[in-house]
């Protein structure tokens, strides 16, 4: 199998190298990971500038490329240009935090897994809690077992998941299946003064505590120490209204 691994959190993160280790028992991985930490950039895409590229090396042999750009961007540039053939699987990750809830819209890790989907190849984002020191080696080996237990029951093509992980120190329960919750129930940004009298701000950590604990939702079941996997689509359109509108003649007068 060959497999495409991507990050946000750059191309020498502990994560992603916990990861690569495992997925080299499932096939052979190409890593395309930003050069530097693309954490929270969402799926933004460079177009405006050229994409530099460049090839990083681990005791003089081929580690990966480093990607002056997005995850996206990554994720398109493995599958296009640099992975030796077209990826039968793209991981992304593990990301150094959680990205439960509404943080899968701002997540650069989750974004290089849609990137992924986009072209009809299975994606998966994992994602770490590190709210205590993280485990990135227990993470990996276990969010391989999920990978390939997925990929065997669940054989679709183009199918985007997101997996995340409790704190290492939590003794897991198991793995539950959850959708995304998306209501908050607080928000806050930090209002501060700096040294010559000019306010700024610090946005929240969003935590845990920021959601509504919903049952069947990943808040509630990360909450409660389980691992989350939670089906993904990038198709935004509201059904439910469009089919109301289809019923309806406007005029554009």
């Amino acid at each position: 199998m060959q497999i495409l691994l991507a990050n946000d959190d750059g191309i020498h993160s502990p994560g992603l190298r916990a990861i690569q280790k495992e997925l080299l028992t499932m096939g052979n991985v190409e890593i395309v990971a930003p050069a530097q930490e693309q954490s929270g950039v969402g799926h933004s895409v460079t177009y405006r500038s050229p994409l530099q590229v460049d090839e990083s090396l681990v005791d003089g042999e081929h580690w990966g490329w480093a990607v002056h750009g997005s995850p996206a961007d990554c994720v398109k540039l493995g599958i296009l240009e640099l992975s030796s053939q077209r990826p039968e699987l793209i991981v992304s990750g593990i990301n150094s935090g959680s990205n439960y809830g509404i943080n899968v819209l701002y997540s650069g890790t989750v974004a290089a897994a849609i990137e992924g989907a986009f072209f009809g190849i299975p994606s998966i984002a994992i994602s770490q809690s590190i709210d205590t020191p993280p485990d990135y080696e227990k993470t990996a080996s276990r969010a391989v077992s999920i990978i390939n237990r997925l990929l065997k029951d669940i054989p679709e093509p183009g199918l985007l998941w997101s997996i995340n992980f409790p704190s290492s120190d939590v003794e897991i329960k198991g793995v539950r299946f959850a959708s995304m919750c998306v209501a908050r129930h607080t928000e806050t940004v930090e209002r501060r003064i700096d040294p010559r009298g000019k306010p700024y701000f610090w946005s929240s950590l969003n935590p845990l505590e920021s959601y509504a604990m919903d049952q069947g939702t990943d808040i509630h079941a990360f909450a409660q120490g389980y691992v989350t996997v939670t089906p993904l689509k990038f198709d935004l359109t509201n059904y439910s209204i469009l089919e109301k509108l289809k019923q309806v003649t406007w005029q554009c007068d």
